[in-house]
């Protein structure tokens, strides 16, 4: 296997993780089936290589910039790791105390070009801070900082999560309608969504808290 890969079990659980991310209802998701509602699958496709560009752009930031700390002190990386430890418990507590959501915007049905829908979806994820606080607090949990290959495997590992979230969100604009009614119908479905996404936030956390420990 590539030095830049991780071993076969970080790998799998890594992509068990973010699978579980990419199906738990948030801001993106919501912009898809919301374009995809008004305009059509075309639409909510292009809204969606909009957005995945941009988590392009933040998994590639992210990557060499705790690439570049990495390098520059293991110490500062830890700190990242303590600090991404706390901010995952934030989510966790945000997603129980006010929930995800599912909000979607159909008073408007869109005319937008295809590049337009594109760019809108690009800049939406473009300027979200969140994006870049969750890829600075995620990936590190899959690298040891003692790994002489960290640098290239934190990379790999930013963009690898749309090799995960791509498929699924295509998935979701091709049954956006139905899979939309069914979720806006069941409160406690969604509210299910929010404890597991804050049991995967806190379980995450915890993994970092004892990584630390150690």
């Amino acid at each position: 296997m590539s030095d830049f890969i991780p071993d076969l079990p970080t790998l799998l659980t890594y992509a068990v993780a973010a699978f579980l991310l990419a199906v738990t209802p948030g801001p993106d998701m919501a912009l898809f089936l919301s374009r995809t509602v008004t305009g059509g699958q075309k639409s909510g496709m292009a809204a969606m290589l909009g957005a995945s560009l941009g988590m392009m752009v933040h998994a590639t930031l992210a990557g060499l910039g705790l690439s570049a700390l990495l390098a520059a002190s293991a110490t500062g990386f830890m700190i990242v790791k303590i600090v991404g430890a706390v901010y995952l418990l934030f989510l966790a507590w945000q997603a129980v105390r006010h929930g995800s959501g599912l909000t979607l915007d159909t008073t408007t049905h869109t005319t937008e070009s295809f590049f337009k829908t594109f760019v809108t979806g690009l800049g939406i994820n473009l300027t979200n801070p969140k994006v870049v606080m969750f890829f600075v607090t995620f990936l590190p949990q899959f690298v040891e900082p003692t790994d002489p290959h960290a640098t290239d495997k934190i990379l790999f590992l930013g963009l690898f999560f749309l090799v995960v979230g791509i498929p699924v969100n295509g998935f979701f604009i091709l049954t956006a309608e139905r899979f939309s009614n069914f979720l806006r119908s069941s409160p406690v479905l969604m509210r299910r969504f929010d404890y597991g996404f804050a049991a995967l936030m806190s379980a995450f956390a915890l993994k970092l808290f004892l990584t630390q420990a150690r």
